[in-house]
């Protein structure tokens, strides 16, 4: 290697995501074209082949052991994750190489594995948002952000779902070599340099695990049952028969936000599926119990930087 080359190590395993793999190396295969010097490895526990959750077989370049001058070190995720126990020799990989790597990576989730590694241990991580929820679970000394498409927190990077991979893979480009040739890779590849909003616009509705208190249960039900009803905090504690004041101390404990702020995010998750269904926009405002349209919209706005209608373009079909 030239001192310019930059190594990238990808830790493959038997089961890991193709797409984990392929998207972030085309990124760096298509910034090498515009001058950039990546060079990447694939290494498996022990230097032997392994098998994709496709069946397609990868070719390993290298065993962990033989591994050096690891400036970036990317942890591709699997489908055996949350659901299987994270082997130990990948743990083992994954630590081996976390300590030779100027900057450590997961995709998806690739952040089960460094968080079985204690490599998230007090730090800022997301992950796909089916299971962000299992990972706050896990890795309890860390921050989860279920929305976020990628996160850094100093020299740890971990992104969401499958393709999220090639997002943070455009930011580690634009890092290194600065936005102008990172926006050039991401027109190479048509993609988005930096997409709107977060992991919420994909999200399905009603998702995570419920509230654990019975109290808790019954406003989630009511508010989907009869999302138009009185959900102010005198309503709520008039449907729940406790006073105002327990009612917003059950909410904070349990689920660390307001009344307000969880009965208007139950309705903004039963808009999205709402139009998803391709209501009419002002018709699925109404439906979903919001006082008017404009209040829905600014929602959307906070939720995921676009307009009900935007959301709604973007996601009712690939015309």
């Amino acid at each position: 290697m030239t001192p310019a080359t930059h190594q990238v190590a990808v830790l493959v395993y038997d089961g890991v995501t193709l797409l984990d793999v392929a998207g972030p190396v085309e990124v760096f295969a298509e910034a090498n074209k515009l001058g950039a010097g990546y060079r990447v490895v694939l290494l498996s526990p022990t230097g032997e082949d392994v098998t994709s959750s496709l069946g397609i077989r990868i070719g390993v370049d290298d065993a962990v052991a033989s591994a050096s001058a690891i400036r970036t070190l990317l942890v591709a995720g699997a489908d055996l994750y949350p659901r299987d126990p994270v082997a130990r020799d990948v743990l083992d990989a994954a630590r081996t190489l976390a300590l030779r790597a100027d900057r450590t990576v997961s995709i998806c989730t690739g952040a089960f594995v460094l968080a079985a590694a204690g490599l998230l241990d007090g730090k800022r991580a997301t992950t796909h948002w089916k299971v962000a929820h299992e990972l706050a679970a896990r890795s309890r000394g860390s921050h989860v952000d279920p929305d976020a498409i990628y996160v850094r927190d100093g020299a740890t990077y971990t992104s969401a779902g499958v393709t999220a991979g090639i997002d943070l893979a455009l930011a580690l480009v634009e890092e290194d070599h600065g936005p102008a040739l990172a926006r050039d890779v991401a027109r190479s590849l048509v993609v988005y340099l930096q997409r709107a909003g977060g992991q919420s616009q994909f999200s399905a509705p009603l998702q995570g695990p419920p509230p654990r208190s019975p109290a808790l249960r019954r406003i989630t039900d009511l508010v989907t049952s009869d999302p138009k009803g009185d959900y102010s905090l005198a309503g709520l504690a008039g449907h729940l028969n406790v006073s105002p004041r327990h009612v917003t101390r059950l909410f904070r404990e349990e689920l660390s936000t307001t009344p307000a702020r969880y009965v208007e995010m139950i309705r903004f998750d039963m808009a999205k599926a709402l139009l998803d269904q391709g209501h009419a926009t002002a018709r699925a405002a109404d439906l979903a119990g919001f006082p008017s349209y404009e209040s829905m919209r600014r929602v959307f706005a906070r939720e995921l930087s676009m307009s009900p209608a935007a959301f709604q373009r973007r996601f009712s079909t690939t015309r």
